[in-house]
């Protein structure tokens, strides 16, 4: 079962619910108190009944201090637990505000350990000081267990919802992001092609837009694939939605088929 994790703030939770839903795999959703126990003791939930959590995006806390900083802060409560997590090969995903709190939790990029003490990564205010809300082009760069199902190199159509999502890390980071093959998608233009804005709609450092742990089981990515899950929903006419086969990679991998 997968759990949706959300809190004050969040609103791509159901988008997220309804696409693993719609592909008949069990899933919940699960407020941060029931996993922190803050909740009552019959709402209590504990991490280790699920197979994978996927934190939505939105706005978590009003995006104060900075977007995420404040859902991750709460999130570290369980960080022993979410280091087992992820070390007995169960998936964790953020999506867009998701994304950021990965970061801040200290989950990505995975580098140095499985989780480390203090952010590593940055999805700062976009270029443009402005929220940037459209359709982006996106390359697969390599494979993890979130994209098995996308051709390498293939382009794709993905929309993006945000005012800070400038991914920025040190050049050893970086350097190493690229060697490990943990770049996992990056802005293009419709041919293809690597290019500044309006393709790369923040500034990101080599137009970064999603990335993995080393296991490839951790992954975080600005733009929103949950929202493309259905053809209709794309701008351009396509037979099958460009973020459905993101749901599926997950299943597959949850399954362990071949």
């Amino acid at each position: 079962m997968i759990a949706i994790l959300r809190m004050e703030g969040t609103n791509n939770e159901d988008d997220i619910y309804n696409a693993f839903a719609a592909l008949k795999y069990p899933v919940e959703m699960v407020h941060l108190k029931q996993f922190t126990g803050e909740a009552k003791q019959e709402l209590q939930r504990n991490i280790f009944d699920y197979e994978g959590i996927m934190i939505p995006g939105g706005f978590s806390a009003g995006d104060y201090v900075r977007a995420g900083a404040i859902f991750g802060a709460r999130l570290k409560k369980i960080s022993k637990e979410l280091k087992e997590f992820v070390k007995e090969g169960r998936i964790i995903g953020g999506i867009c505000n998701g994304f950021q709190v990965l970061t801040e939790v200290g989950l990505l990029p995975g580098i140095d350990d499985i989780i480390v003490s203090k952010p590593q990564i940055s999805l700062a205010v976009n270029d443009s000081a402005k929220f940037e809300c459209r359709h982006v082009f996106l390359k697969h760069e390599n494979k993890c267990f979130f994209t098995e199902k996308y051709e390498k190199n293939e382009i794709i159509q993905v929309p993006i919802a945000h005012a800070e999502g400038k991914f920025i890390t040190s050049k050893r980071i970086l350097e190493e992001l690229k060697e490990n093959n943990q770049i996992i998608f990056k802005y293009v233009n419709r041919a293809g092609n690597y290019a500044g804005y309006p393709f790369n709609p923040n500034g990101s450092m080599e137009n970064i837009a999603a990335i993995s742990n080393l296991e490839g089981n951790v992954f975080g990515m600005m733009p929103h694939p949950e929202r493309v899950f259905y053809p209709y929903l794309h701008q351009e006419k396509k037979k099958v939605g460009d973020g459905r086969r993101f749901f599926e990679s997950i299943i597959k991998y949850l399954r362990r088929e071949v």
